[in-house]
């Protein structure tokens, strides 16, 4: 795998579906980048996948709903690989808000986005989509402060945003296939790249915001990079609490980014 490449949508749990891409990273194997679509009475699509996989990321939305039919797009924070297709989704969504925070609609401003198209929703409050309720929470590790998943509690979904992300060696239909030490290796590869402060942070503090998590009973985890994880909340909180105690990452060095770009030609 060369570059990035977008998989077939799919249904993943009650009501939802996935659009998940692949993303090779050099040395470490694989990222799956992960947008989801609630199927409620007013549908919503959470993040809006890679920018440079923007035909391939619309033509799989378009054939798994009408963009005119979407009410809200969530976007759980503004990194590109979640804010990629925004722009191109919201010309063809033209009923739809973006839900986000105060800072989220701060940095989108800079990408020219409306006001007018904005939803402010903060963590614990609720956004209502028809047939249920949605509860805006932050997940235990982020890198972006803007952050919030969305918490279906008619499905018992969690979308986790980056939280309980892995870094993997070759791609899974599910996180429940993967080997428990390749789960968890790359589960806490990936914390420490993607939430570097987390091993600054008091264990007491770290516990009770895993605890909240652990309230909410998820029947099933959607993280945006992880494959779906049912049933295995219990088996990713313990993994997120070892990576606290994980050395910080380190990442490669121009001369060793070469070797591994050659090897990928190769």
């Amino acid at each position: 795998m060369n570059g990035p490449s977008m998989l077939e949508p799919r249904n993943v749990g009650p009501e939802t579906d996935m659009l998940s891409a692949l993303l090779p990273v050099p040395g470490f194997g694989v990222l799956p980048v992960n947008a989801f679509l609630v199927r409620a009475a007013q549908p919503m699509l959470i993040d809006t996948g890679l920018a440079g996989l923007r035909s391939d990321f619309l033509d799989r939305l378009r054939s798994t709903i009408d963009p005119r039919d979407l009410r809200w797009i969530w976007i759980t924070h503004t990194d590109p690989d979640h804010l990629g297709n925004l722009a191109a989704v919201l010309e063809e969504a033209p009923q739809a808000r973006v839900v986000t925070t105060y800072l989220g609609m701060g940095k989108m401003g800079l990408h020219g986005l409306p006001l007018d198209r904005v939803y402010l929703l903060n963590p614990g409050q609720s956004l209502d989509l028809g047939d249920r309720r949605i509860t805006a929470v932050r997940p235990p590790t982020f890198d972006a402060p803007e952050t919030t998943g969305p918490f279906d509690k008619k499905t018992g979904t969690l979308f986790s945003a980056d939280c309980f992300g892995a870094l993997l060696a070759a791609p899974a239909e599910s996180a429940n296939d993967l080997a428990p030490d390749t789960l968890r290796d790359g589960l806490v590869t990936w914390t420490t790249v993607d939430a570097p402060w987390l091993h600054q942070v008091d264990e007491r503090l770290f516990t009770e915001t895993l605890a909240e998590v652990r309230s909410l009973d998820p029947k099933l985890v959607l993280s945006s990079h992880l494959p779906p994880a049912a049933g295995m909340t219990e088996t990713l909180i313990a993994h997120l609490a070892s990576a606290r105690t994980a050395g910080p990452f380190v990442g490669p060095d121009q001369a060793a980014i070469e070797r591994m770009m050659t090897g990928v030609e190769a």
